[in-house]
């Protein structure tokens, strides 16, 4: 059986590496907010996509 968690964990890492790197790389603010939410939400999604890879290793 398909085990879909690697596919998804290399997805999300991706996904992450492409949005923190436009995070750090241009400098866009959301208007009612402080910090640089490509950013954050970049290195969620890389964390995100490790747990998952971690999890597929593990089974």
């Amino acid at each position: 059986m398909l085990d879909l968690r690697k596919p998804a964990g290399y997805f999300f890492g991706l996904l992450g590496l492409l949005i923190a790197g436009t995070g750090l790389m241009a400098d866009f603010k959301a208007p009612m907010l402080e910090g640089n939410l490509n950013l954050q939400f970049g290195l969620f999604s890389i964390a995100f996509g490790g747990v998952f890879l971690w999890l597929s290793r593990r089974s």
